[in-house]
């Protein structure tokens, strides 16, 4: 798969201007439920327990006890273990169970204890993998090894969607994120997503536009339509407005659709409901342009 240099300096004044950008009350409103419909609830802790579980599902389904027109979320993402149980809470909602798999967030065990760990969730029911690449293998150049690992997954998801996590921050550069981008995507991933959450950097403007990018090219290539997902360090309710406007002037409205990106945020969703509470006036309209200046 080719190199392709990236220029670092462009890539990160380009991020940088999405953040700048001014909405309107009925726009910025329009985009938080957006941003709420999008988010994937995440627990992924040593601690988690069937009552958390539990706890984030009754969330995801109904995030505001107050704010009644508020949306549901794009889905749960726990450990396999935990995916019947979310299964049987989530129950004719239409939020999604997603569970991590393929020993996250390392990703070091052999590649058969990984695919049991595919098989095993998505019997449970899990909708959704997020799997971790092989980053020492693909660091070290065998990246063909990596995406024959990536088409091993997708296999044993079966009907299940699955999402590749990068892990940019162990990567060493844009160029990295790049390939990684476009080997995950050609080994056919349905979801390219950015991080684990547990190394930091996590998601940022520059890597997340490196990936949009990606996606984009690889759309105009082959008219397939791959979705993105930022994971980790997005918190506040204004930062999940700039990775929207940068979606939408990167890949267009159809990618403003939780089919298409989502946010690995589960912090995040408590700003969002803050700052609508402080927008509220009882006459939400979820039509609105988000990029309405």
């Amino acid at each position: 798969m080719p190199f392709r240099p990236v220029d670092r300096v462009a890539v990160d004044a380009c991020a940088a201007s999405f953040t700048t950008r001014s909405l309107k009350k009925q726009a910025k409103i329009a985009g938080l439920h957006l941003a709420i419909s999008m988010t994937d609830l995440t627990t992924l802790e040593g601690a988690d327990s069937p009552e958390k579980v539990r706890s984030l599902c009754r969330k995801a389904m109904s995030p505001d006890e107050v704010l009644l027109d508020i949306p549901r979320v794009a889905a749960v993402c726990v450990y396999p273990r935990f995916v019947k149980l979310a299964r049987t809470e989530l129950k004719g909602s239409g939020v999604h169970v997603a569970s991590v798999a393929t020993a996250f967030p390392s990703g070091h065990a052999s590649l058969d204890l990984r695919l049991q760990d595919v098989r095993e969730a998505v019997a449970a029911g899990a909708d959704e993998i997020d799997m971790v690449i092989h980053r020492g293998a693909f660091l070290a150049g065998r990246h063909l090894e990596v995406q024959d690992e990536i088409r091993a997954v997708l296999d044993a998801c079966g009907k299940a969607h699955l999402k590749v996590i990068l892990e940019t921050g162990e990567l060493a550069s844009y160029e990295q994120v790049r390939l990684a981008s476009d080997l995950a995507m050609e080994a056919g991933a349905h979801f390219i997503k950015t991080s684990t959450g547990k190394v930091s950097p996590a998601a940022t403007m520059g890597v997340t536009l490196v990936m949009l990018e990606a996606i984009r090219d690889y759309f105009l290539k082959t008219g397939r339509k791959v979705g993105m997902k930022p994971a980790g360090g997005i918190k506040t309710a204004k930062q999940s407005l700039h990775y929207l406007a940068m979606v939408k002037e990167t890949l267009g409205d159809d990618w403003l659709s939780p089919d298409l990106f989502r946010f690995g945020a589960s912090s995040l969703l408590n700003d969002v409901l803050l700052q609508l509470r402080k927008q509220a006036d009882g006459h939400y309209q979820a039509h609105y342009d988000i990029s309405e200046a």
